[in-house]
């Protein structure tokens, strides 16, 4: 739209130097505020903030006598660690690119990944040297690896070994001087985790993350019971490799929050450290804190004070409820991969503690409010607005200052995702006047049966309420004469009452009863099972569902 009168500029001083958005300002200023407070790895190390930031300088230095130089990429393959966290920072800083490797992809998706990205050197610890070594004849790029270990020595291995981490850091100098250059620098590449086709490469620049951190900062301390703040300690379930686990530690560090890392996930260990290192706030999947929260070291451990923000799969009410009873805060975010990722987070309102528990329920399994700087739209199939009233649902299309600008290297998939200049998310959503968002589906997970729209994340809610139920999926399946129905795959809780799928639509059809569900959303078919199918990042894997059934 052309404007009938231009917006004024004003010329500059000739001196004016603008300050570019680096994320080398992140660390500065949570080494000013943490005081007294630690990084802490497991019950392996523990270190202040000037060691955090005398470690980034030395490490910038050690990848520099490497070789490493602007424009690179870097690969990190490790458990949550302070040196993961030490290459959030080094790596970008130096003007590289941080790759952050999903390890839990299988070896073909992992190789596709690192030549896709063209690695040039390599992090690893040592429990993924097995799986480099398997495809480290197809990694032409890399010139050579870097080990990370947590014991003394190990075997060794066929691939080029340049240095242990911590033998390369000792004796580095400790002080480094970073570059200034251009913030829309790409500082961050990883790759999504798609069902179909190859992983796609997602990136961000150093501005898209200070603005994702400064706002994540904002709506963390103003989330109505504040999640995030210097006196809380923060512990991510969320791998580091999965959009740099959500990005909180770069907004834990500006804060100078307490940091706890607690290496590979084993559900006994989480619940210790929450317990042992007074953990305040993480955030994970469902599956994770349903895991944390069955551990025998949660059974009868004090999780009070403990605050979970809960996304990339819906948070359940059945999960919620647990929870709670747990006396363990827990809420829900949403966000995407391109989407850096937050984009909306639960703030409980003000009048919260006054609400009946299917209104608290309401609000803590929802997708949150609409974060700051952060556009929503809903379309119906026609691409045409739909109105933000709490009732009607449609495609959910973003805009803000930090979502990742296209796919590396794959122009198609990019102008897909930003038709008409919205990113499309492919869920499908409400938001209400007050910017409370509520997601319904994925697109692709809608199930229409005998004409009618069902949300397979509606009935998953509503039968994890049953007391039997641990976890649940629930698909879309041909059907000859409806199109499609409903089928669910349930997981038992260990208990010997028996569940079966009589027990189950009789649960179901008590919501029927009360106007909450339809009758045709209860699902023809019900399997118990032992595990359910997941992606690497812990998602239900609803591709694989289907296949299966």
């Amino acid at each position: 739209m052309n404007l009938p009168h231009q917006p004024k500029f004003l010329p500059n001083t000739e001196s004016f130097k603008a300050s570019p958005l680096l994320i080398a300002g992140l660390l500065e200023a949570g080494v000013r505020a943490a005081g007294n407070n630690e990084i802490v790895y497991r019950n392996i190390t523990r270190y202040d903030y000037p060691t955090l930031n005398r470690r980034v300088h030395q490490l910038a230095h050690a990848l520099s006598a490497l070789g490493v130089k602007a424009g690179d990429t870097v690969a990190v393959l490790d458990w949550d660690s302070h040196r993961y966290l030490e290459c959030f920072f080094a790596i970008p800083m130096l003007g590289a690119v941080l790759h952050t490797v999903n390890v839990r992809l299988a070896p073909e998706q992992v190789q596709f990944t690192m030549a896709h990205a063209e690695d040039t050197l390599v992090l690893t610890h040592r429990d993924f040297i097995p799986l480099l070594e398997s495809i480290g004849g197809e990694l032409p790029s890399v010139r050579g690896y870097v080990l990370c270990e947590d014991e003394e020595s190990g075997p060794q291995s066929s691939l080029p070994v340049l240095g242990e981490y911590e033998a390369l850091l000792a004796g580095q100098p400790m002080h480094y001087d970073f570059p200034e250059f251009d913030e829309n620098a790409v500082a961050t590449l990883f790759y999504t985790t798609g069902t179909t086709g190859n992983p796609k490469g997602v990136y961000f620049t150093h501005r898209q993350l200070v603005l994702h951190t400064l706002v994540g900062a904002s709506a963390h301390a103003s989330a109505g019971a504040p999640l995030l703040s210097r006196d809380k300690v923060y512990m991510p379930i969320t791998p580091m490799f999965h959009v740099h686990a959500w990005g909180v530690p770069y907004i834990a560090t500006m804060m100078g929050c307490k940091q706890v890392y607690p290496g590979r996930y084993e559900p006994n260990v989480l619940a210790s450290l929450v317990v042992n290192e007074r953990v305040s706030y993480s955030h994970c999947v469902p599956t994770l804190l349903a895991m944390v929260l069955g551990a025998a070291e949660a059974t009868h451990a004090d999780l009070s004070g403990w605050h979970v923000l809960v996304g990339g799969s819906a948070l359940s009410a059945g999960l919620a409820r647990k929870a709670l009873a747990m006396n363990v805060d827990v809420r829900g975010a949403y966000g995407m991969s391109e989407t850096c990722p937050i984009i909306s987070l639960t703030s409980l309102p003000a009048d919260f503690a006054e609400s009946d528990e299917e209104q608290q329920l309401h609000w803590r399994c929802s997708a949150g409010v609409i974060a700051p700087l952060v556009q929503m739209k809903l379309v119906d199939e026609h691409h045409q607005p739909l109105p933000q009233d709490g009732h009607q649902v449609g495609q959910l299309l973003v805009r803000s200052p930090w979502l990742t600008p296209a796919y590396y290297k794959d122009p198609d998939s990019s102008e897909k995702l930003w038709q008409d200049g919205w990113l499309h998310t492919g869920d499908v959503a409400s938001i209400d006047q007050h910017g409370l968002v509520h997601i319904h589906d994925r697109l692709k997970d809608l199930i229409k049966t005998g004409g009618e729209w069902i949300s397979s994340l509606d009935i998953e809610s509503l039968i994890s309420r049953h007391p039997h139920v641990s976890e649940c999926a629930v698909v879309g399946m041909p059907d000859a004469r409806w199109g499609e129905r409903p089928v669910a795959l349930l997981v038992q809780t260990p208990s010997t009452a028996a569940l079966d799928a009589e027990s189950l639509k009789a649960h179901l059809m008590s919501f029927v009863n009360q106007g909450t569900l339809s009758k045709w959303a209860i699902p023809s078919e019900v399997r118990v099972v032992t595990a359910i199918p997941r992606t690497s990042v812990g998602k239900l894997d609803k591709k694989l569902i289907r296949t299966q059934f």
